[in-house]
């Protein structure tokens, strides 16, 4: 553990110089070593030591990235305890301004490396777990009977999966709906939002392939002739800067435009919500504020992800070119929060929408959502701050 060294007396008169009693676990005390984070007003706003857990452990959907859960990242204070066997950082939580809240937060990467096992699963297999954050909001209306869990904000407002295509090589194609009109092949990696596109006819159910990966492999080997799913934060990007094979840009359409899918969002258990709810009150405010300020300054985020991607050996690459990216449309398309409304909040409307949209998929799959399921179920607005928006509005 760390321990702050013990600064030497100041000289007299450039004679001998007082010994400082020390603990003889001085770091050096090097311009280059990292100083702790001032704390928190005691008892105030952002001081969560007597309301949380002294470690807030949170199982991300993911590798470290900044679209699912860069606000999260925004948290973790620079002197950070890595764990590269089990994928997962530990460090002071900050909130905005540096600010040492008195607590930590754990941040357990997801997806690979815990086998894909989804987020709610995870929760409900390991009660050290106080926050999930699964890949997809639908995630937890398809888990509701069985393994139900409860939103206390959203980190994305949209989702932002799209479709993707090569301009050049379908000219005439400028959405989703067009692409249904061709007999273009798409290239997904399951995910319900394609489920409800073909059960509409958006898509045709003979023009898709469930055989993606995540990959750009397949697309660039058929010269764009297929479409494919993909990242708007990160995809389009890749495939122009980061891939020599193709180096040019695609056209995309997100699929929230057809199924209004919220992005990643922290849940909880809804059992453990009277325990938890004093924490949630002063924890959920300092993310949102955490995602206001990953808005406005992203690089230092952006580095603390590649560093642990690096550590952990993610096995699809990040680069900071990617992570600017991705905070460039994370504003240009709204995707945090609506205009003018404050960050992380849901519409309710929204959320009944989508039940009475994927609820129908769920059924067709046997998978059965909870009966009579309303938004109510799924998330929640206490525990949010209205006055923190994006650019102040």
């Amino acid at each position: 553990m760390r321990r702050k060294a013990v600064p030497l007396a100041a000289a007299v008169a450039m004679l001998s110089v007082l010994a400082a009693c020390g603990d003889g676990d001085d770091d050096g005390g090097d311009d280059g070593k990292k100083s702790a984070s001032p704390a928190a007003e005691a008892g105030g706003a952002t001081d969560l030591s007597k309301e949380c857990p002294e470690t807030i452990v949170v199982q991300t959907a993911w590798w470290p990235d900044i679209t699912s859960a860069g606000a999260m990242y925004q948290l973790l204070g620079d002197d950070m305890d890595v764990d590269a066997n089990a994928k997962k950082v530990t460090a002071p939580l900050v909130a905005s301004g540096g600010k040492d809240t008195g607590v930590k937060l754990e941040l357990r990467s997801g997806g690979p490396a815990i086998g894909f096992n989804p987020t709610s699963s995870q929760m409900y297999t390991d009660d050290s777990i106080h926050l999930g954050i699964p890949q997809g909001f639908d995630e937890a209306i398809q888990n509701s009977g069985k393994q139900p869990t409860l939103a206390v904000m959203s980190l994305l407002a949209k989702n932002p999966q799209v479709i993707m295509w090569d301009p050049e090589k379908h000219p005439d194609v400028k959405s989703i709906e067009d692409i249904g009109r061709t007999d273009t092949t798409v290239v997904y990696v399951p995910t319900p939002y394609m489920d409800y596109l073909t059960s509409k006819g958006i898509l045709k159910k003979d023009q898709v392939d469930s055989s993606g990966d995540g990959s750009p492999a397949r697309f660039v080997a058929a010269g764009g002739a297929i479409a494919t799913s993909g990242y708007a934060t990160e995809d389009p990007y890749i495939y122009e800067k980061e891939l020599p094979d193709w180096g040019k840009p695609v056209e995309s359409q997100l699929a929230y435009e057809y199924y209004p899918n919220p992005g990643p969002s922290p849940v909880i258990r809804p059992a453990d919500k009277a325990e938890l709810a004093p924490c949630l009150k002063k924890l959920v405010p300092v993310i949102q504020q955490g995602a206001v300020d990953l808005m406005e300054n992203p690089d230092p985020v952006i580095d603390k992800v590649i560093e642990l991607r690096d550590t952990f050996k993610a096995d699809q690459p990040f680069s900071k070119g990617v992570g600017k990216y991705s905070v460039e449309q994370m504003g240009a398309l709204d995707l945090v929060a609506d205009p003018g409304k404050p960050v992380g909040e849901f519409d309710t409307e929204r959320v009944r929408e989508l039940i009475d949209l994927a609820g129908p998929v769920f059924e067709a799959q046997k998978k059965p959502i909870k009966d009579g399921l309303t938004p109510e179920d799924l998330v929640t607005n206490e525990f949010i701050d209205t006055s923190i928006t994006l650019g102040g509005e």
